[in-house]
């Protein structure tokens, strides 16, 4: 699994392996860094080459992107849905399975908490691939926590419904408080792309 937080000047990557019973391994972690100085095509192409590398290295089954949303300031929202797109293209041109999960979806997959801090999240990915510190620069970390929170979708039970809601497989509960907490936020983010 793939995970990429993207970005212009830092595009953190990080792949991960999900097996039974939620069981996650860390594979590599880092980031894509461009130049503010290029040119803006260059530094886009730079990006380009560098998610492609890594899909050809590791061969991953899906890729995981942050959903870019609206930030104050429009210069870093341009970088990032810049590199979004190049993302999802490269995923498109490997023929990979996207997933395009929120912040707040991917902090209550790893935290239980949909508006928990960078700092627990970084704790959290930590925890749960069992490394000695927290992986750095945070561009990583989120890209990591973006590939565990897609890959747990995949292995944990959850069905995609008809109404686009995410419920646990089969009657009954059995879900866990950070479960709870993942389905409420992309119902959240459900309800705020359906009202812009």
């Amino acid at each position: 699994m793939l995970g990429i937080d993207p970005g212009l000047t830092r595009c953190g990557v990080g792949v991960v392996e999900i097996g039974a019973g939620r069981r996650v391994r860390f594979v590599h972690a880092g980031v894509i860094r461009t130049p503010p100085a290029d040119p803006l095509e260059v530094r886009l192409l730079a990006v380009s080459r560098g998610i492609s590398a890594l899909i050809v290295e590791f061969a991953p089954a899906a890729v995981a992107v942050e959903r870019v949303f609206a930030q104050h300031n429009l210069r870093t929202v341009m970088g990032t849905a810049q590199a979004s797109g190049i993302a999802l293209a490269v995923a498109a041109e490997h023929g990979l399975p996207v997933g395009l999960h929120t912040p707040s979806e991917v902090k209550a997959a790893i935290t239980g908490y949909g508006s928990a801090a960078k700092a627990q999240v970084g704790n959290m990915v930590m925890r749960i691939l069992a490394l000695d510190e927290v992986p750095k620069p945070a561009d990583a970390a989120d890209a990591l926590a973006l590939a565990i929170c897609h890959g747990w979708r995949g292995s944990v039970g959850f069905d995609r419904h008809p109404a686009g809601a995410a419920q646990p497989a089969g009657a009954g509960g059995g879900e866990t408080p950070a479960q709870r907490a993942w389905r409420e936020a992309e119902k959240s983010a459900g309800k705020r792309r359906v009202a812009s």
